[in-house]
């Protein structure tokens, strides 16, 4: 416990100092509270303080609902005070008339540092998180059956005006089969790890409607001819369920995902290209995004600014798009609606409850999730501002008319302030559940895919990702607290810097400084580089330090298989790794070795 009440109390005395406060009362809280609660108080106690805050500010007042579980004095907690008098009334609790910007900045960076720190969640948590998956589900179906064909003809017909030419571009390359399918270097659900699988042998009876096996499972129709025997044909009933399993999120609850089998994902990453390229050619993509997230940040700067963008997030996003809506999307387009189905896994293997039939499109782990749920949040949004205009959309240019005003990345929203209820409204009726205590649009407060700002100000903090490291043989620790050290620094926590330099410095012998383009673990400084020696052949400075060092596993490829990792390589260019069919996959140790390398 003692890095994580020391670093808050660093960082403590550095923004009080700041603010012209004092700090010495709520280290003493912290002191007492992390040794009776433990590292929770850091992870979940502060976190839900932090969410509480910014509730108040979007709320305008501090109301007797939040801060459960802290003392008060008049309408304010007593802990961080003297940050909090800063921004609200003490004797009513109302926002008051010019915030201090860095108390808030104050108040978020204490109290949502840990917040997304990489440790496991209890095996009761987990359980728990695996029942909510099996919930949610019924909850799917049950939304679902509710709908109308009204309901889910609106979704088509409002799909049709978004997407006709990208749904349309879709359709062409698959009927020219001018898509390619794609391995990604995860885990599959039958454990085909690197280049194993490109050697896969499983295909499924609804594929071979789409994609069939002779041209996406193998390089030519001579090796399919020859190992057309090898293939495992698998009807629906006989098909592998996803992997559903919890990964780290926050220590409250984990992240629930699904591991997808090798063939399912093979195809998903062939329609994901296709449908990525054809909204990126299109006018859509003012209004939808799968790769930058960037557009939604300054929406969300401008929202607060103005105050007439709100920015919505929803509770388990993906998991609550059901197959029905993802059918009403595509209605217009059949031969992308069968291929969309073809790739989709019908059942999930859910520990604790065995093997279930899936009434939602696919968990968070499917290639297609992503952008089937964009696509579907920006279809109903569009109702539900139909709703608040008292109108129909019959003219693709009258939804032209919302450009920067109206944009989905994922399950990160922003539309006006105006329209608010009506969406809200339209996404709840249609089964999509919002994160009110995520979604902002009454004060000046804005938060966007990891960025967050108030009035026009960027306040936005840096987490600590994983537990500090006591030897450098933790690599994954140094590397985290290297990284967090450098965003500290960027944000001009000098005091809190100086800590974790010696901190680090602990435990790593060599620490130079570096710019960021360095492949070496080093401090970050708007000084500049120091150079230790030059390089005998190059003639270009270097220092000394640790860099990351990796080795793939072994994992051999020739055959059939090497020529279809051939066919299937994207770009003209030859590929970089030059013992790719020697080593594949995700590395499975992470190493750094002290060495002399540039400094940028």
């Amino acid at each position: 416990m003692k890095s994580p009440t020391t670093l808050w109390n660093v960082l403590a005395e550095e923004m009080a100092r700041r603010c012209c406060t004092s700090t010495t009362m709520d280290i003493k809280t912290v002191h007492g509270r992390s040794n009776h609660e433990g590292i929770s108080f850091f992870t979940i106690t502060l976190p839900a303080f932090g969410k509480d805050f910014q509730l108040s500010l979007d709320r305008g007042l501090v109301d007797h609902d939040t801060f459960l579980g802290f003392k008060r004095r008049g309408g304010l907690p007593l802990f961080l005070g003297g940050f909090l008098d800063l921004i609200f009334d003490r004797s009513t609790g109302v926002l008051v008339d010019d915030p201090s910007i860095e108390a808030i900045l104050a108040v978020r960076q204490l109290t949502l540092m840990y917040s997304k720190i990489l440790l496991p969640c209890s095996s009761k948590r987990v359980k728990e998180a695996m029942d909510g998956y099996i919930d949610c589900e019924s909850q799917v179906k049950e939304s679902s059956d509710r709908l109308s064909l009204e309901d889910y003809s609106n979704i088509s017909r409002i799909s049709a005006l978004l997407y006709r030419s990208v749904f349309s571009s879709v359709d062409s390359d698959i009927y020219t089969e001018n898509i390619v399918p794609k391995h990604g270097p995860g885990a599959t659900a039958d454990k085909l790890r690197g280049n194993g699988k490109y050697s896969c042998r499983t295909w499924t009876d609804r594929l071979e409607r789409v994609f069939p096996c002779g041209d996406y499972l193998f390089p030519s129709a001579l090796h399919y001819s020859i190992g057309y025997d090898e293939v495992s044909w698998l009807e629906p009933e006989a098909e592998i369920p996803v992997k559903v399993i919890s990964v780290p999120k926050t220590q409250r609850t984990p992240r629930i995902i699904a591991i997808e089998p090798t063939c399912q994902q093979y195809c998903q990453q062939a329609v994901l290209e296709s449908i990525v390229r054809a909204v990126e050619n299109s006018d859509v993509s003012h209004f939808i995004g799968f790769e930058d997230q960037t557009p939604n940040q300054s929406l969300a700067l401008e929202g607060s600014s103005s105050g007439e963008l709100a920015t919505l997030d929803l509770s388990e996003a993906s998991d609550r798009v059901s197959l029905l809506h993802v059918r009403a999307l595509l209605s217009n387009n059949p031969l992308m609606l069968e291929a969309v189905e073809a790739c989709r896994s019908l059942k999930a293997d859910v520990p604790g409850h065995g093997v279930v039939p899936l009434a939602k499109f696919a968990s968070m782990g499917s290639a297609l999730t992503f952008p089937m749920e964009a696509m579907l949040f920006l279809s109903i949004i569009f109702l539900g501002i139909e709703k608040e205009l008292s109108t129909q959309f019959t003219n693709r240019s009258e939804l032209l008319d919302f450009v920067g005003k109206v944009r989905v990345y994922g399950d990160d929203i922003i539309i006006p302030v105006d329209m608010v209820h009506s969406v809200i409204e339209s996404l709840e009726y249609f089964g999509i559940r919002v994160g009110l205590a995520k979604s902002f649009w009454t004060g000046r407060f804005r938060e966007s895919c990891g960025k967050e700002y108030y009035d026009g100000h960027d306040v936005s903090i840096v987490k600590v990702r994983r537990a500090f490291p006591t030897d450098r043989r933790h690599v994954q620790e140094v590397i985290s607290i290297v990284s967090f050290r450098n965003q500290m620094y960027l944000s001009g926590y000098w005091e809190t810097v100086k800590w974790l330099d010696s901190r680090i410095r602990d435990v790593i012998h060599y620490f130079p400084d570096v710019l960021d383009s360095s492949p070496v673990l080093g401090r970050i400084t708007f000084l500049g580089y120091k150079p230790e020696r030059l390089c005998n052949y190059l003639h270009r400075p270097l220092v000394k330090g640790y860099v990351v060092s990796s080795r793939l596993p072994q994992d051999n490829l020739d055959g059939a298989g090497a020529l279809l990792k051939f066919f299937i390589k994207r770009g003209g260019l030859p590929t970089a790794d030059a013992k790719h069919l020697e080593r594949a996959g995700r590395p499975r140790t992470v190493d750094i070795k002290a060495r002399w390398a540039p400094p940028y």
